[in-house]
């Protein structure tokens, strides 16, 4: 029997929706291990944070609360992690930022095998088995890590977040533990965050993609369009490259993984590098003016046409059938 450790990840002192995901994975390894989970808050208003957690089934809430209001710092946090996590099977962040950053540094602590953007697990004689993209996404591996203690990460868009349960799990504060040495090395200096009022991409349920071809007309071209769905704006990195686009809308092996309900691809050719960005999402729509274009072959629904034209239509085609 084996328990898994969740790593809740904040922001501005609330949890972040990429968490909901890294305990949906957990609830699938805990139920093949014949055992359960708990979820680590550690980070400013790390109390606050946890109750927002208490109610998706987990054995117990951990509550690790830092002082102060200054930046995440890997290193200042990690030995704490490390600390608490010893005492699991595998250890468990959605493979974001945070988690692709925290998790490796803390297995290097535990002597612990890791496995990076998990999109699938199995349970084999005795062993769980971890499926990740390589190549781009063109082909997958199955991981199997022999060490006490597991550490991965799982990608936000091939785990449907958890929903809430009845029962509500009670909490348990951690101390903290002193950074090692090396976090002297490192200050937080600032984040600098772009606000948007549309959704943050990972969390888009429709996202309205373009590529080069859209050149530096993004927000007058595509912007009408996302606002109609309520949508999120991605970006090819060529767009963004190119000065086209700024790179936190990036959608790419390289940029953000998404798994939208639905996405809309205009002017993208359909690079492997962006394909493995987004050929998850549920209904893919593609419009690009070269039949040949790669995108088509992922897309459920092709339009062959010039996106300057197609994307005006489309948006008086919406307005008129509301």
């Amino acid at each position: 029997m084996g328990n898994i450790l969740v790593v809740a990840e904040l922001a501005e002192g609330k949890v972040r929706k990429a968490t909901l995901s890294a305990i949906s994975f957990a609830r699938t390894a805990a139920t093949a291990l014949g055992g359960g989970f708990d979820v680590l808050v550690i980070g400013h208003n790390a109390p606050a944070a946890a109750a927002e957690l208490t109610g998706f089934g987990a054995g117990k809430v951990l509550v690790a609360d830092t002082p102060g209001a200054g930046g995440y710092v890997c290193e200042q946090l990690a030995p704490t992690v490390a600390h608490v996590a010893k005492d699991y099977s595998v250890l468990v962040a959605t493979a974001t930022a945070f988690g692709k950053d925290l998790i490796p540094r803390v297995a290097a602590k535990l002597g612990a095998g890791y496995a990076a953007d998990v999109c699938a697990v199995a349970f084999e004689s005795g062993s769980l088995l971890y499926k990740r993209p390589m190549f781009a996404g063109n082909a997958y591996g199955i991981a199997k890590i022999p060490t006490a203690v597991q550490a991965v990460t799982v990608r936000q868009s091939e785990f449907a977040p958890a929903r809430p349960s009845a029962d509500a799990s009670p909490t348990a504060s951690v101390a903290l533990l002193p950074p090692g040495p090396e976090a002297d090395r490192i200050e937080f200096v600032s984040f600098d965050q772009v606000k948007s009022a549309r959704p943050e991409l990972t969390d888009a349920r429709v996202i309205v993609s373009g590529g080069r071809g859209v050149k530096d007309k993004f927000e007058q071209t595509l912007g009408p369009l996302a606002d109609l769905f309520g949508a999120a704006v991605g970006a090819t990195r060529a767009a963004c490259d190119a000065g086209y686009a700024p790179a936190d809308i990036q959608v790419g092996q390289t940029g953000k993984i998404v798994a939208p309900e639905l996405y809309l691809a205009f002017g993208i050719s359909g690079a492997i590098q962006h394909l493995a960005g987004m050929k998850s999402s549920k209904v893919i729509v593609a419009v690009n003016k070269d039949p040949e274009a790669p995108i088509f072959q992922v897309a459920d629904y092709g339009l062959v046409a010039d996106l300057f034209q197609a994307v005006p239509e489309m948006v008086e085609l919406i307005k008129a059938s509301r």
